[in-house]
């Protein structure tokens, strides 16, 4: 840079969130330029800006690339905006009000044709005004002056929550700082709604970027000559173009039409991309980043009729207050399609089809097609189910979480439970898992059992009715795994579950008799008799007076456990039907 560009010391870069590199500006005929102080460079490593070089940290705007330039009030004292042509909104703050005049006439005599426009900004408080869409940002306007600006780019859902209200949803920056811990971040807003009452003629243009001279808003006045629609369906379908959420048919690499997805509910179109993909719904439409999946599951269900792969998601996608974790696709198991690839989409679509392997063409079932393609983009481990064998061969095991009823997957290094609410419980949080009603006694036949999932430093999880024959294969695998098994009555002593596994129908109706008592019908001799007698005296009974009346004994008494011995016996739960 020449002696002729006019310098501006200790600047921020802005244009990304959490970027808290400080360096100079200088303004010159070619354009304008700044650059990292010393050391300062490090903290834009990973941040993705246009005309950003690394690793030098050095942001070059070209004159000819301009095309607005605004002064306004920022936290730091005032900011410069800079529109570029291609819509990129550039940011720098920390300059002082001394520094105004200084700048202005620098625009003024490097750029001709271009002004620094002051940006006034609203303190009024107001929660009424219109909206404008400014390359890539949506500002809100009281009486004609911004009150705040929200980034189309961060935008990573929108739907009419009614007739006259639009929900705006928000993705939490994509850079936080290196080394930064989701606990230590800073509050974030993630949801705006606007209402949005009246109508608009459907002819009227919809809002949309503006340019140099074009300020379109949405404020719901109406036309008498044609049809009309509510003005919130246009600041919808407003906020879908300029965030891109709209349905688009170019540049994809593969289109999934029509895929049933059981958490969320409905049936959604899937449109993968080189570092996004996009569900597409009747009501809502969902951007999700591939760095925001965490997990990727393939499994069966009991029914062996279906399958379901399950999309771990982290921040998850939202309607409303509701969060899903995760996204749970079902596939027909023989459902078989031809699918074609577009593997050079883009460069980064290239270069990830190309690592992966991934073919061109495809004809299988459609759910392999699907894990193939995911597991490719997101550079993410697909898991798989098969490792464990259930009583009838099966995956899981069926069990209700609370009142969802479910499959269990046990896996290689964790536990699945699938379809609603998905959870994924990986063995290292387990401390140990106890086995409630398992008893196989007479008096305790029960046909279930539950397990207790405890936990480190976290919520137990208590999945209930699972059918008793599962529990040797349950044992099995927690055997294999170095998993802590403990017993309902005491949590430090490790369980055993024979005898579980014995029908009802095994056990024998028969009276008790001193024969089946000696074991050997009365012929095990002297021996067998006097331990029959000894067992029978500590029981407090004389054999000798079996069949002496007992004058105490009055028989119109009620036994000490009527549900045992009284047949008439009516439960307070019978009582209440």
């Amino acid at each position: 840079m020449g002696d002729s560009r006019v310098p501006f010391s200790d600047i921020y870069l802005a244009t990304e969130p959490y970027v808290k590199s400080v360096g100079q500006v200088r303004i010159g005929a070619s354009g304008i330029g700044w650059k990292a102080a010393e050391g300062e460079a490090e903290a834009l490593q990973g941040v993705n800006i246009p005309g950003l070089s690394m690793p030098a940290g050095m942001l070059a705007l070209q004159r000819e690339d301009l095309r607005r330039l605004q002064w306004q009030r920022v936290a730091r004292g005032y900011g410069l905006r800079i529109h570029t042509k291609s819509g990129t909104l550039h940011k720098l703050d920390g300059f002082t009000a001394d520094d105004y005049e200084q700048l202005r006439d620098a625009v003024k005599r490097f750029f001709s044709g271009l002004t620094l426009e002051v940006r006034d900004i609203s303190f009024k408080g107001w929660n009424w005004g219109k909206t404008d869409f400014e390359g890539s940002d949506m500002s809100f306007r009281v009486e004609n002056r911004p009150m705040f600006d929200l980034p189309m780019a961060y935008v990573s859902n929108t739907n009419l929550a009614n007739k006259n209200e639009v929900s705006v949803e928000f993705q939490p920056p994509r850079f936080a700082g290196k080394g930064t811990k989701r606990k230590s971040a800073p509050d974030e807003l993630v949801e705006v709604r606007f209402y949005v009452p009246g109508t608009i003629a459907t002819g009227s243009t919809i809002p949309a970027v503006k340019g140099d001279d074009e300020n379109m808003s949405v404020d719901g006045e109406k036309s008498d000559n044609e049809d009309e629609v509510s003005a919130a369906s246009a600041f919808h379908e407003a906020i879908k173009n300029a965030a891109d959420l709209g349905q688009v048919s170019g540049d994809s690499i593969v289109q999934f039409p029509e895929i049933l997805c059981l958490t969320p509910r409905g049936r959604y179109g899937i449109d993968m991309f080189s570092n996004f993909l996009r569900l597409r719904g009747k009501t809502y439409d969902y951007k999700i980043p591939y760095a925001n999946v965490q997990r990727l599951f393939l499994v069966s269900k009991p029914d062996e009729l279906h399958m379901m792969f399950i999309v771990g998601l982290n921040p998850p996608i939202r309607q409303g207050q509701t969060r899903y974790p995760y996204l749970v696709l079902q596939f027909v198991r023989d459902e078989e399609v031809a699918v074609d690839l577009n593997l050079e989409a883009d460069e980064d679509a290239k270069r990830k089809t190309e690592a992966a392997k991934l073919r061109r063409h495809y004809d299988e079932p459609l759910y392999r097609i699907v894990a193939t393609v995911f597991k490719a983009m997101t550079d993410k481990k697909l898991i798989e189910g098969g490792g464990f064998g259930g009583y009838h061969g099966s995956q899981g095991i069926k069990a209700s979480l609370k009142a969802n009823e479910g499959t269990l997957y046990p896996l290689d290094k964790g536990f699945l439970f699938a379809p609603k609410p998905a959870h994924y419980i990986p063995h290292s949080e387990i401390a140990s898992i106890v086995f409630s009603r398992v008893d196989a006694s007479s008096s305790n036949k029960m046909r279930t059992f539950d397990l207790k999932f405890n936990m480190h430093g976290a919520l137990d999880y208590q999945f209930v009715s699972i059918n008793r024959e599962e529990h040797a294969s349950l044992e099995e695998y927690m055997t294999k795994h170095g998993i802590k098994m403990l017993s309902e009555l005491n949590e430090t002593t490790s369980v055993s579950y024979k005898g579980m596994d014995a029908d009802d129908d095994d056990e024998s109706d028969e009276d008790v008799t001193p024969a089946t008592l000696l074991g050997t019908g009365g012929g095990g001799g002297g021996g067998g008799a006097a331990a029959l007698n000894a067992s029978v005296g500590a029981m407090g009974l004389n054999s000798d007076e079996d069949e002496s009346e007992d004058e105490d004994f009055v028989a119109e008494s009620e036994s000490d456990v009527p549900e045992e011995y009284d047949e008439n016996y009516e439960s307070p739960d019978d009582a209440e039907e």
